[in-house]
């Protein structure tokens, strides 16, 4: 029989049985181990999109290798009893997985400090496992029946194992051109009108402010309503001069604040001149300390990031954001991570290219900062010439992605003692990590320029990586990273597929855990960067109680 006749035999005969045996089980295990710890606790509807995915990506392992096996005229595990058995083994498997599912959660959610959970909801799990599992494998039986009508197509004119091949290969292209054209795009297109409009909503806004030296007042380059919601939270941010003297104890400036949002202008080129032309009218290079902060794929600029950096330098700062999207920074990231790299581009040469032309003994130390979507962007902003030409001083990027061109490189070329999770860079004199526990060369003298990267062991956006699916990463090898428990084991596939789901939910996690960066961690690492004098114990004891009042 044809390699085409028997894979049609085959695929004819599946919807009759309805189920694979070995499908069921190894299903059964994968639907198991999903429910099993990883890096962000999660909630019962989270669970089951999950557990139903790694389910049908068991059974789509399984059926592959029956199929493999039956195209190879191997002996058949045949008959109603055999995968009735099956059903019954997968069942107990299932049942048995749900039952220890909050103790699993809950050994997570201790190394969180976060209270246990009365219940995972394993009836919402199931019901949404169901649902996730019947649709992804009614997608997969269409693909399949679409692959299979084509090669009999092809079959007509070419070799039958060339139009099978071929007709697999064209339906990936159909499938995958209709997922683009027709699903992703518009979900994009609703998810950036979504936020367009949240942005935009003017519901309970500050007023513009009357300070001629704030963004959007009467006398600005830049128009309040243009900047958005992110933006007008930014500039009307409390934190003035005499709260910067409450903390400290002596006389403050009120930093200075420059946004640009998608709104103000309509190009990147354009927003980088109106936040240079703003920066330049308000006096910011003739502060001593310059940051240009890059913001997130929604344009948030994190306050318990900005609140250390404008305590620590008495207020004697000026920090300028331009906006690029208008979606959550993963969903940026995995979509049109392009923008923000073009807008940061632009940015920085606007404000870089007039900072190197200043008298080098009067001008202000200039810093970048990222958070998240906004750490690979700042990266991603200056290149080796820049660097050659005229340095900036140092970076502090938080949660890079795991796509971060220096930080993969960095964390590759690390000390072979230092684990992955906290790398030890060459001597520390350039490039140092801390995390919300230590903090490798502290101490130790700093070369001319710095660099910090704050990150947690336990955030999936930095860690999480393709290469998950088929073999163990770095850092989960040797000691664990604070946050990340013994009991998440790695699987290949399933491991992927719960990293990949932490990815989205990663600020989710309790803070000073996952992508939430806590305050105190901010003030560690500005401290490392800056290096600002006037500083006792006593003084940021006090910093550190205006963050938690805060809630920062």
């Amino acid at each position: 029989m044809s390699a085409l006749r028997r894979l049609s035999a085959f695929a004819t005969r599946i919807p009759r049985v309805h189920v694979s045996g070995p499908g069921l089980l190894l299903g059964a295990l994968c639907f198991a181990a999903a429910l099993t710890p990883s890096l962000i606790p999660r909630a019962g509807l989270v669970q089951g999109l999950l557990a139903g995915a790694s389910f049908v990506a068991g059974y789509g392992v399984a059926v592959a290798g029956h199929l493999l096996w039956h195209l190879l005229e191997l002996p058949q595990w045949r008959g109603p009893r055999a995968w009735r058995l099956a059903g019954v083994v997968a069942l107990a498997v299932m049942i048995r997985a749900l039952w220890r599912a909050a103790e699993w959660q809950d050994m997570l959610r201790a190394a969180m400090d976060l209270p246990p959970v009365e219940t995972v909801r394993p009836f919402t799990i199931a019901a949404t496992a169901l649902a996730t599992a019947a649709l992804l494998i009614c997608l997969a039986r269409l693909f399949r029946r679409a692959g299979l009508a084509l090669a009999r197509h092809l079959a007509r004119i070419l070799p039958e194992r060339l139009a099978l091949v071929l007709g697999f290969l064209l339906a990936i292209g159909v499938f995958g051109a209709l997922g683009n054209d027709l699903i992703l795009r518009r979900a994009l297109a609703a998810f950036d009108a979504s936020y367009r409009a949240m942005d935009a909503a003017l519901t309970e806004a500050p007023d513009p402010p009357a300070d001629p030296l704030k963004t959007g007042s009467a006398a600005s380059l830049i128009g309040w309503e243009g900047i958005g919601a992110e933006g007008r939270n930014r500039i009307a941010d409390p934190l003035d001069a005499a709260a910067i003297a409450a903390i400290t104890g002596r006389p403050a400036l009120a930093p200075l604040r420059v946004y640009v949002g998608l709104g103000s202008a309509e190009t990147p080129q354009g927003r980088a001149a109106l936040a240079l032309a703003e920066a330049i009218r308000i006096g910011a290079f003739a502060r001593g300390t310059l940051v240009i902060a890059t913001p997130t794929g929604t344009g948030w600029v994190d306050p318990a990031a900005m609140m250390p950096l404008e305590v620590l330098t008495d207020g004697d700062v000026a920090t300028i954001s331009v906006q690029y999207s208008y979606l959550p920074s993963w969903l940026s990231l995995l979509t049109v991570p392009e923008y923000g790299a073009r807008t940061a581009r632009e940015v920085f040469e606007a404000i870089h290219g007039h900072w190197r032309h200043l008298p080098a003994d009067s001008r202000p130390r200039l810093y970048l900062f990222g958070l998240s979507l906004g750490a690979l962007n700042s990266d991603l902003s200056a290149d080796f010439y820049d660097l050659i030409g005229d340095p900036y001083q140092g970076a502090l990027w938080v949660g890079a992605p795991f796509a971060s061109r220096s930080w993969a490189q960095i964390t590759a070329d690390r000390q072979p003692d230092s684990p992955a999770w906290l790398p030890r860079f060459r001597d520390g004199a350039a490039v140092r990590f801390l995390n919300q526990a230590d903090m490798p060369d502290a101490g130790l003298p700093w070369g001319p320029m710095r660099l910090v990267y704050l990150q947690y062991a336990s955030d999936p956006i930095t860690f999480f990586s393709p290469a998950i699916l088929w073999r163990r990463p770095e850092w989960m090898t040797g000691p664990r990273g604070p946050g990340v428990i013994e009991a998440f084991r790695w699987l290949p596939l399933v491991t992927f597929l719960q990293v990949g789901f932490d990815l989205f939910t990663g600020t989710t996690a309790p803070r000073g855990h996952g992508h939430v960066y806590a305050g105190q961690d901010y003030l560690r690492g500005w401290l490392a960067l800056l290096s600002p004098e006037g500083w006792d114990e006593a003084g940021l004891s006090r910093l550190r109680a205006a963050l938690m009042a805060r809630g920062l």
